[in-house]
């Protein structure tokens, strides 16, 4: 359960002209009394094909938060049009509101941007350039995209769990009863009709097999086989 529950958030001014500062009412409740302060962002996303032009245009530290509903007005200033390329300026774009407690992620909001011209002549032939002064944008404030994350807050109790609960029943099972069985059965009737292989004949073949493998050569060969199977494995299971 959440110690703290993000209950509205109101657009101040919008839409506004693309260099006004952004404005937000948030609304929240507190449920029990928290030992550091909530963390507020507002970053722009300058571009739908890379992060590097991403801005984090403010943020904020609220606190000490007292219990119950909570009310405050946060502000952040307009991007940097240097830091974002020309042909991203004009059109849709997201702005991420986030909330954070002990550097952990709780709450996201996220909303789309419109940045338009303000003029029907510059939008139906606007310039090469973009005359930042003539931008107005359009916060789609109605329809916002809450995404919530479970944390650990000041108790231990509060952290979610990592892992799946235990179940003592399955070790009640004997494991040549489950997971095994098959193979054990097959192993036997093997020892039962190849007599000749526990009397050594099959040793020698595994001998022969080996030839060439006691030197120096040989394994050197197969540990670096075995290490870059074993890297390979480790990139793939990160990657997942």
């Amino acid at each position: 359960m959440s110690v703290v529950s993000l209950l509205g958030v109101n657009v101040l001014n919008n839409p506004a002209k693309f260099t006004d500062k952004y404005e937000f009412e948030i609304t929240f409740e507190c449920l029990e009394q928290l030992e550091k302060d909530l963390e507020w962002k507002l970053t722009y996303v300058g571009s739908a094909t890379s992060d590097q032009y991403d801005q984090e245009l403010d943020s904020l530290f609220v606190g000490p938060i007292p219990v119950g509903v909570n009310k405050f007005v946060f502000e952040a200033d307009a991007p940097d049009t240097k830091r974002i390329p020309d042909a991203e300026i004009l059109g849709v774009t997201v702005i991420l509101l986030t909330c954070a407690y002990d550097g952990r992620e709780f709450v996201r909001v996220g909303y789309y941007v419109n940045n338009e011209y303000d003029s029907e002549e510059l939008v139906n032939d606007p310039p090469a350039k973009p005359i930042i002064e003539k931008i107005r944008r359009n916060v789609l404030a109605e329809k916002p995209r809450v995404t919530r994350f479970a944390i650990k807050w000041d108790s231990e109790a509060s952290a979610p769990a990592e892992f799946p609960p235990e179940q003592p029943e399955a070790d009640l099972v004997a494991d040549e009863e489950e997971y095994g069985a098959e193979e054990l059965a097959e192993e036997s009737e093997i020892a039962e009709t190849a007599p000749g292989e526990a009397n050594g004949e099959g040793a020698e073949k595994d001998d022969a097999a080996m030839d060439g493998v006691e030197n120096g050569e040989g394994e050197v060969e197969n540990g670096a086989e075995e290490d870059e199977m074993s890297d390979a494995g480790s990139v793939d299971i990160e990657g997942e």
